[in-house]
């Protein structure tokens, strides 16, 4: 994943993975998964739409992509609970919430350089 190009690519799948687990929960699922699929997809399509406009500023490229992953990380245990996975994977969530703030943390750091 050496082009900018791909890591937009990842941000838009990200966003489609998101609208597609929104709908679920809403439409598709009752009680506490719905719940987490309307927590993940709501995390998810924040970092897929930070994550393309941050890939517009220099050196953007690493903050874009911890904030996919941590989104990645965060949603997709939530969406693995929501359809049925042991509950454990609960325990991995916030690995991923961290990955985002990191990325976060990273944009703050490179933006005070400039």
């Amino acid at each position: 994943m050496k082009r900018p190009g791909m890591v937009a690519v990842l941000a838009a799948l990200s966003g489609a993975l998101a609208v597609t687990a929104g709908a679920f929960g809403a439409h598709g699922a009752t009680g506490k998964a719905a719940e987490w699929l309307r927590t993940g997809a709501t995390y998810q399509m924040v970092h897929a739409a930070a994550a393309l406009a941050v890939l517009a500023m220099p050196r953007g490229r690493g903050p874009a992509l911890l904030m996919l992953l941590g989104a990645l990380v965060f949603a997709g245990t939530l969406y693995a609970m929501a359809l049925g996975a042991p509950r454990w994977l609960g325990a991995v969530t916030p690995l991923g919430g961290l990955a985002m703030i990191g990325g976060w943390l990273l944009l703050a750091i490179i933006a005070l350089r400039r």
